[in-house]
């Protein structure tokens, strides 16, 4: 059996961890953090729980069938996540994809036509992908034949919009200045692959999911069974060194003191862990450094997060359900204006509120809530460039603005404050050690790829056994990305 080293306790590092020490593995796993879970964890405040990034998770069956391997499906309350969508024009909680497509035609009836056009496209991209995201049980022959046929549509749809971003694809059937072109253009990630639109949307009518106690009792619950099962979690331990011989990995230094491994999984930023933590950047090819230090990540988000006195009774009355889209956008709202300081004034945010899914997530008779928005990368100079007093006003502003928002959806919301911080992608990326806090690894941007193939996971480094087992092994990353990881990872092992 061998000696492994996992540096990060993300869902990544967890699931790779008990999956070897369960094979009898000397398996420790390294976490900066005082608490495991990296952006799929959460914490409390003033009585309150809050997630720490992640909302949700798509691609159910792998998850399932994770915790299923683990024996661990039945201590964890999976939920399903349904969305309410908001603007001036709609207000829906729709539960199919058939009954969305109804209530935006009805919305814009003066767009009927392009309308018309635009779903011929994402109708094909979503019937598509959608025997690969329901996991419904059917005779083996068809549904055989249903993922071949599925599989020769996908492969004809990616040849035609591979290199074709959200943007660019949504600016073919709208004007670009039009309310109707930015609405669609906010689904999924900011300029994605536009091929990946079938699956967002599959994700979100079809197989969207939380855990109803947090996100962070899903991280506990792997951690606790991690050492049952005879790892060693280490938290407080920020790796200082990933050390190699040879072009070899041999270990890590941390508090300057040297463990030795004979494999080390490194489930945690890419370009960290090649940039930063590599004791002999010569051991790995120049070009390859130049790769990742100019790769571009996923944008990070600003979250707000508010202790609320109202109940959640009263709460849910606003927000109908515990997760809401208000895409009550503005002009000139770009992620690219990295200088525009009023940027927050006009971007849509979602809400999410913990404590609707779980009471025991707030204090008796009140309620949790969280107000995200994507934000542009080193906004403002990146925060500030430096200057405290500056970051400490630009937050201020940032969470009065997102909480007018917010208001508009839950009225006299500032009268039912106790507690009210904001998270910024330097926060995420303190926390997280996430390059610019990136939220789901690399950019999702089909022109600024990383790796080659975009669903494919790729945990073979140029370090011999140093392996990537994080959602950065997958240019689009995710949970579904980080759990690949693992199982890829535990199977090279020996």
């Amino acid at each position: 059996m061998s000696n492994v080293i996992i540096i990060g306790s993300g869902i990544g590092g967890l699931l790779a961890g008990n999956l070897l020490a369960r094979e009898g593995h000397q398996v420790t796993i390294f976490e900066s953090h005082k608490m495991p879970g990296g952006y799929t964890g959460g914490f409390w405040r003033k009585g309150f729980y809050f997630e720490s990034g992640t909302l949700s998770f798509e691609t159910s069956s792998m998850v399932f069938a994770a915790m299923e391997d683990l024996g661990l499906l039945d201590q964890i309350s999976f939920t399903r996540q349904h969305t309410r969508w908001v603007n001036k024009e709609i207000d829906g909680s729709m539960q199919s994809y058939e009954e969305f497509k109804k209530m935006i035609f009805s919305a814009y009836p003066e767009a009927i036509f392009q309308l018309e056009k635009y779903f011929a496209e994402v109708d094909k991209m979503y019937y598509a992908i959608l025997p690969f995201i329901k996991n419904e049980k059917e005779a083996f022959f068809p549904k055989v034949l249903s993922y071949i046929t599925a599989g020769f549509k996908m492969a004809g749809l990616y040849r035609k919009y591979s290199d074709l971003t959200l943007g660019e694809f949504t600016e073919r059937f709208f004007d670009k200045d039009s309310k109707i072109c930015r609405f669609f253009k906010s689904i999924g990630y900011p300029n994605m692959a536009a091929f990946l639109l079938g699956g967002a949307m599959a994700s979100i009518f079809d197989d969207y999911w939380t855990v109803a106690k947090g996100m962070q009792s899903w991280a506990d619950l792997l951690s606790d069974n991690f050492k049952k099962l005879g790892g060693e979690l280490r938290l407080n331990s920020y790796v200082d060194k990933i050390l190699t011989k040879n072009c070899r990995a041999i270990g890590v230094l941390c508090n300057k003191l040297v463990y030795s491994a004979d494999y080390l999984i490194a489930a945690g930023d890419y370009k960290k862990t090649f940039l930063q933590l590599l004791d002999d950047r010569s051991a790995v090819p120049a070009e390859f450094l130049a790769k990742v230090e100019k790769a571009v990540v996923s944008e990070g988000i600003v979250t707000a997060y508010l202790g609320l006195s109202l109940s959640n009774a009263e709460l849910e009355k606003y927000l109908k359900l515990p997760h809401v889209f208000y895409l009550e956008d503005e002009p000139g709202a770009e992620l690219l204006e990295a200088e525009d300081r009023e940027y927050f004034k006009r971007a849509g945010i979602n809400l999410y509120a913990p404590s609707l899914h779980h009471p025991g997530l707030a204090p008796e008779g009140k309620s949790s809530l969280m107000i995200q928005t994507i934000a542009p990368t080193r906004w403002m100079k990146n925060w500030g460039n430096g200057d405290h007093e500056l970051y400490r006003r630009l937050k201020a502003e940032v969470l009065e603005v997102l909480i007018d928002k917010a208001g508009e959806l839950i009225p006299k919301l500032r009268d039912y404050i106790e507690f009210a911080d904001l998270a910024t992608p330097l926060t995420y990326e303190k926390y997280t050690h996430n390059t610019a806090g990136a939220t789901s690894a690399w950019s999702w941007n089909p022109q600024k790829k990383f790796y080659k193939n975009f669903i494919k996971s790729q945990v073979e480094t140029p370090i011999k056994n140093l392996y990537t087992g994080s959602c950065w092994s997958m240019q689009i990353g995710g949970v579904p990305g980080a759990i690949s990881a693992a199982y890829a990872c535990a199977k090279r092992i020996k």
